[in-house]
């Protein structure tokens, strides 16, 4: 088999890393991200994003996870991607939109700090009980682009995140897609440090975007019992990388809305990866 040369961009938003490619034909995409995301044989990574065009956007974002399955959305990612595009693209305006498959984002960036107003989230549910593990607990739902399972805890540090966010990921409450398990603890009021575990990657990541926005909005929700309208709330996330993501958010009648997200986008590597 002929060995085909393809340029990537190795990037990071807040501990995440990710490849990002120009979108090529004639690639099968899910092999592809096993072999570049490998740690050992590949480049190494949490995930592959490949910058598209779009009919109804000016740009589209495809993410393909480690393990080969694809993502809806990716907070982080779609930092990363906004940097990206700013850097090789030259898009027209200051924002520009992107379509992914959890709907179109808006996104815009300077130097290595990229915001991109998520799409709208939905299905909130509070308190569901689960047994895991022979415990009862109480966790909160949240679709903040991709599902989100919120767990409280009183010491992040002591959390066996990959056993307990597998038995979770997996629960049969949250079948047939699964997912993402985020571990919270309050810091102070406006801060909560989150610890994830992943769908896709199937372990514990440094950051995770959407899992930080649904962390903020639950934690706010949590902390402002019986609250329908606020304009501009907000709420700091620290990750397990150690930087502290921003997010903003209006609290509606009708829901949640005009979710932001602020947070480092960084470009480590660029090359040719020989697949």
């Amino acid at each position: 088999m002929k060995q085909r040369s393809i340029l990537f961009t190795k990037m990071a938003g807040a501990g995440n890393d990710f490849i990002v490619i120009d979108a090529k034909k004639g690639i099968d995409y899910k092999q592809l991200t096993k072999k570049i995301c490998d740690r050992t044989n590949g480049i190494g990574a949490d995930g592959l994003l490949i910058c598209d065009k779009s009919r109804k956007s000016d740009y589209k974002m495809r993410i393909i996870n480690a393990d080969g399955s694809e993502a809806e959305m990716c907070g982080n990612g779609a930092r990363c991607l906004a940097s990206y595009i700013v850097k090789n693209k030259k898009p027209k305006g200051k924002n520009f939109s992107i379509e992914t498959l959890a709907g179109t984002i808006i996104a815009t960036a300077k130097g290595e700090v990229a915001h991109v107003r998520l799409s709208q989230p939905k299905g909130h549910r509070p308190n569901i009980p689960l047994t895991i593990n022979g415990q009862k607990i109480h966790v909160h739902y949240i679709n903040t682009g991709v599902p989100h399972v919120i767990v409280y805890v009183d010491d992040l540090n002591k959390v066996d995140v990959k056993t307990i966010g597998n038995a979770i990921r997996f629960h049969k409450k949250f079948k047939p897609r699964g997912a993402n398990v985020n571990f919270v603890e309050q810091i102070k009021n406006g801060l909560v440090a989150v610890r994830t575990y992943e769908r896709g990657v199937e372990d514990e990541t440094k950051a995770c975007g959407t899992g930080s926005v649904a962390a903020a909005i639950v934690s706010y929700l949590q902390a402002n019992p019986g609250i329908t309208s606020k304009e501009k709330a907000s709420m700091k996330v620290l990750t397990q990388s150690g930087e502290t993501l921003n997010t903003q958010f209006d609290l509606t009648e009708g829901g949640i809305e005009n979710v932001w997200l602020k947070g480092s986008a960084i470009f480590i590597a660029e090359g040719n990866f020989l697949y």
